[in-house]
């Protein structure tokens, strides 16, 4: 079976995050999710890239999730989730899925 990109698995991460707090109405269970994608894509990031780029992408994935905080004032809450998560994607697959 072939594996999920860690691009899919970062941006599922982000928007499952946000997504799971907001309909549960618990944010700890969405800092849950987000936490255990982003371990999961960084153990990704690791194998396929290296442990520099995985540092380097392990902290856009925390600055994504930072970042959409102030930018969802300005664009609102979902805009701002898919917007850091697809730059998060497409930073990790720039970095590490293109090249398997």
């Amino acid at each position: 079976m072939a594996k999920v990109p860690s691009a899919v698995v970062a941006a599922g991460g982000l928007v499952g995050g946000y997504g799971v707090a907001r309909w549960t109405g618990k944010r700890q269970l969405g800092g849950v999710v987000l936490a255990v994608a982003g371990a999961a894509a960084a153990q990704r990031w690791r194998q396929q890239a290296g442990g520099k780029a995985a540092g380097a992408l392990t902290a856009a994935y925390v600055a994504a999730f930072a970042g959409s905080h102030p930018l969802a004032k300005k664009v609102g809450a979902w805009p701002a989730v898919f917007g850091v998560a697809g730059a998060v994607a497409v930073a990790s697959w720039v970095v590490a899925d293109r090249q398997n």
